[in-house]
C-alpha cells in the first residue's frame, strides 16, 4: 500500500491473507495501523469494535454519516489467491474474450471486499458539513455482541453512534439494497400427560403436533406483503417428542425458523404465533412459544424508503462508477431489497443502505461463505470510487 494513497486492492490482498475465522485481532490490528498510517486517530470500544471519526467544521449544519462492516468471517479460512477469473466466476471466459482478475479467499466478498471500500471512502473524505464515523464490528457472523453494545441494544450500554445516515457493507453487486428480513428463531413447546399407550388416558403431545403444525402452515395466510420484501416466511424445521414406543408421550418440541417482513418484531411474532398454536391445539394440551435465547437481539427485518435521498446517492454513484471502469450496465446501482440478515437491522429506523462488491451467490452457486469466495477486482475499484462519491455527496456544503 503506497503512503500517498489508499489502495483498497492491495489492501484487501492483504486483508485475505489474514484470517479473521477464529479472531478478528490480527484483522483489527491491520485496520488500525491502516487507519494510523494514513493520519487518523481510531479507539477499540464495545467489545472489540473499531470506532474513527471525521467533523466538518459545522457538525451540526449536516447529517452523521456511518460507515459499518464486520471484521470476522466464517470458518474455515480459505488462502488468498489472486487471478484470472474462472469460467464459473462472473467475469470469467463465458462473459466475454478476456477473462479479468479476482480476488479469492475467506472474505474477499464477505465482507473484507466491502471493507476495503469503505476504507477508502472513509479516508477520503474531508466533510464539508456534518461528521462521518467509520464503525466496524467484531462479530457480525455469530452474535453481534459488538453491534449491539455499539447501539446501546445490549443491557447497560448506550447508542455510541446515533447516526442519521447508515451505510453498511456487504457484498450486493454493487446494488443499493434498501431492506432485508428479518430472522428469529423459537420453539413451540407442547406439553401434555403421559399414560400407557394401551389406555384411553393421558395427553398426547406429539398428536398435538398436527394442529400446531396447521397453524404454523396457515400462520401468514392473511398476512400483507411487503412492498419490498414480499410475503414474510414461517418454516418449522426441528420437531422433537416422545421417548417410548409404548407410552403416550406428555412432551413435544417444534423448532421454526421466521423471516420477518417491517414491522413484525420478535415478541410480537412469538406471542402471535403461541395465539395461533393455541387455537389449533386440544384444550388439554399447554402450549408455549419460546425465542431461542441469544445474548444479543435477533435481526429484526428493516426497509429504508427507496426514494431517500441516501438510496438516490448511492445509487447513482454506483451507476457512475461502475461505468467508469467498464462494468456492463446491468451491473450496479439497481435499488433493491439485501438477500440476507444483517448489522443494518440495528441500525434502524435510521435509513440505511446495504452496499459493497461480490456477490452472496453467482449462477453457479454460493459465493460468500463458500469455498470458491472470490470477488471481481474491478468491481472492488468501482466500490470504493462509489463510496468516496456517496460520501462526498452527502457531507457536500448545500
Amino acid at each position: 500500500m503506497s503512503e500517498a494513497a489508499f489502495n483498497p486492492v492491495s489492501f484487501l490482498e492483504t486483508a485475505v491473507r489474514t484470517p479473521s475465522h477464529e479472531s478478528v485481532d490480527e484483522m483489527r490490528a491491520l485496520v488500525v495501523e491502516t487507519l494510523d498510517r494514513f493520519g487518523v486517530d481510531c479507539e477499540v470500544v464495545a467489545g472489540g469494535c473499531v470506532l474513527a471519526e471525521k467533523r466538518s467544521a459545522a457538525p451540526a449544519a449536516g447529517p452523521h454519516l456511518v460507515l459499518n462492516t464486520h471484521l470476522d468471517t466464517v470458518t474455515p479460512h480459505v488462502p488468498f489467491e489472486r487471478g484470472e477469473a474462472a469460467a464459473d466466476e462472473r467475469g470469467g471466459p463465458a462473459a466475454g474474450d478476456a477473462p479479468e482478475d479476482v480476488i479469492r479467499g475467506r472474505g474477499a466478498c464477505d465482507a473484507k471486499g466491502p471493507l476495503a471500500a469503505l476504507l477508502a471512502g472513509f479516508l477520503a473524505a474531508d466533510p464539508e458539513r456534518g461528521r462521518l464515523t467509520l464503525a466496524l464490528t467484531p462479530d457480525e457472523e455469530s452474535l453481534s455482541l459488538g453491534a449491539a453494545a455499539l447501539t446501546g441494544r445490549s443491557p447497560g450500554t448506550a447508542d455510541r453512534l446515533d447516526g442519521d445516515l447508515f451505510l453498511v457493507g456487504e457484498p450486493t453487486g454493487l446494488d443499493a439494497c434498501t431492506a432485508a428480513k428479518g430472522r428469529f428463531q423459537g420453539t413451540v413447546e407442547l406439553s401434555g400427560t403421559a399414560a400407557h399407550a394401551a389406555e384411553f388416558a393421558g395427553a398426547n403431545a406429539v398428536a398435538a403436533a398436527e394442529g400446531a403444525l396447521a397453524a404454523i402452515r396457515t400462520f401468514d395466510d392473511r398476512s400483507d406483503e411487503h412492498p419490498q420484501l414480499g410475503p414474510p416466511k414461517l418454516t418449522p424445521t426441528v420437531i422433537e417428542g416422545g421417548g417410548a414406543t409404548n407410552q403416550v408421550p406428555a412432551d413435544c418440541a417444534i423448532t421454526v425458523d421466521r423471516r420477518s417482513v417491517p414491522p413484525e418484531t420478535a415478541e410480537g411474532f412469538r406471542s402471535s404465533l403461541a395465539d395461533a398454536v393455541r387455537e389449533s391445539t386440544p384444550d388439554d394440551v399447554g402450549v408455549g412459544v419460546a425465542l431461542t435465547d441469544r445474548e444479543s437481539p435477533f435481526f429484526e427485518a428493516f426497509s429504508t424508503d427507496p426514494d431517500h435521498e441516501l438510496v438516490e446517492t448511492v445509487a447513482t454513484a454506483a451507476r457512475s462508477a461502475a461505468d467508469s471502469v467498464g462494468l456492463s450496465a446491468s451491473r450496479g446501482g439497481a435499488v433493491r431489497p439485501f438477500g440476507a440478515a444483517t448489522e443494518a437491522s440495528y441500525f434502524a429506523p435510521a435509513p440505511t443502505v446495504v452496499f459493497g462488491p461480490g456477490d452472496l451467490a453467482d449462477d453457479a452457486g454460493a459465493v460468500a461463505h463458500a469455498e470458491r469466495e472470490y470477488v471481481r477486482v474491478r468491481e472492488v475499484a468501482a466500490a470504493a470510487a462509489a463510496v468516496k462519491r456517496a460520501v462526498s455527496g452527502l457531507l457536500a456544503d448545500g
